[in-house]
């Protein structure tokens, strides 16, 4: 099985840290070489799009299989690598829902990304409450 990202994540925030990812805005550049503008289209009709993104800085002595405590405070209770979104998962893979700002050609302006620039792009699928919970 082989997984190759469609794009790469544009952001002004650099810096893997725990809070304030709703503040930012970030562009989605799909990969020139393999899709054109009509990649996009219709997206524009949707508010929000989930992405799903590979988290390129976690090393792997950095990766939990067991429990942890959330942000690394040890005040809060032990939880699971599945029962929380840290981003030191088994298989470095992050999903967000962001709100759509504008699409433009091949690019996207997302807002509340929580992935830093230059992280890879797996896939982006249009946000539909019918298919949430």
């Amino acid at each position: 099985m082989e997984i190759v990202p469609i794009g790469t994540v544009r952001s002004s925030r650099t810096e893997v840290t725990d809070d304030d990812w709703d503040r930012e805005t970030s562009r989605l550049v799909l990969d020139a070489t393999v899709f054109g503008d009509e990649a996009l289209y219709g997206l524009d009709g949707f508010s929000h799009l989930e992405v799903v993104y590979y988290f390129d800085q976690v090393s792997d002595d950095r990766i939990e299989r067991g429990a942890r405590h959330p942000r690394n405070n040890p005040d809060w209770p032990l939880v699971g690598i599945f029962a929380q979104r840290g981003k030191n998962r088994p298989n470095r893979i992050g999903t967000t829902v962001s709100r759509i700002v504008a699409v433009d050609g091949s690019t996207v302006t997302v807002a509340g990304l929580d992935a830093v620039d230059g992280t890879p792009i797996l896939d982006i699928k249009p946000w539909m409450s019918e298919f949430g919970p």
